[in-house]
């Protein structure tokens, strides 16, 4: 089984989400799916086979934060799942490791399994530091002394967006050090996603690298005809 996440971004109504759901329905899979939605949809119906997740979450519980949006209110609307450190947030809202740690825990907290995402930019990849920033990534990133309630997605960040893609070579290297990382840590049997520019022409092939089981789309899970075959293309 492997876990299929969407990540919907600043896109999409409800509307788009009934459907979708709507076609999931029909799709035979044991996979795990989940949709990464804003936070408007959350509280959109979904099918017993999908599971809603939130894009982002507060590292606050509650209080003076306006615009926040906590892990108990995200928890509340029935949603099982939030990303947190996503490529983007790194990128637009200056988000550092011990923020994404903040926030996962936040998740935990409430019930919530936080999808947390690390991975290199192109000048962190032109410098030889690949390995390092993915390491310190996962090992900062992580909270302490938690239970394996936890999924991690290797993004290469110079890959988001950009239509390119990582040799198998640099997704199995990546994801070695990831698995090792965490079994490290005491976190051995944690998924681990692979999210950047990923579609139903390459979903399976991805898929099929030793450390990754599953990933992390983006623009390809907006559509069902883009989503359904990335689903399907493994058994």
């Amino acid at each position: 089984m492997k876990i299929i996440a969407g990540n919907w971004k600043m896109n999409g109504t409800r509307a788009n989400l009934i459907d979708m759901v709507t076609a999931l329905q029909k799709v035979d899979t044991e996979n795990n799916v989940i949709l990464c939605v804003p936070y408007t949809m959350l509280g959109v119906k979904s099918d017993r086979n999908i599971s809603l997740g939130a894009q982002d979450v507060s590292a606050h519980d509650h209080g003076a934060y306006t615009g926040e949006v906590s892990a108990s209110m995200i928890a509340d609307s029935g949603a099982k799942y939030v990303i947190v450190g996503h490529s983007e947030r790194r990128q637009y809202h200056n988000e550092t490791n011990d923020t994404v740690r903040q926030k996962a825990a936040a998740a935990l907290s409430a019930g919530l399994t936080p999808i947390i995402c690390v991975g290199e930019t192109m000048e962190e990849k032109q410098a030889g530091k690949t390995m390092e920033i993915i390491e310190s990534g996962v090992r900062e990133s992580i909270p302490n002394d938690i239970d394996k309630n936890i999924i991690v997605a290797y993004e290469p960040r110079w890959a988001i967006g950009a239509g390119l893609t990582p040799t198998s070579e640099e997704i199995a290297e990546a994801h070695k050090l990831i698995a090792d990382t965490l079994t490290a840590m005491g976190l051995s049997g944690t998924p681990v996603l692979y999210g950047a520019s990923v579609k139903g022409s390459n979903a399976a092939e991805i898929m099929s690298i030793e450390n990754v089981d599953g990933v992390l789309v983006g623009g390809a899970s907006l559509k069902p005809d883009d989503f359904i075959p990335i689903i399907t293309s493994v058994k």
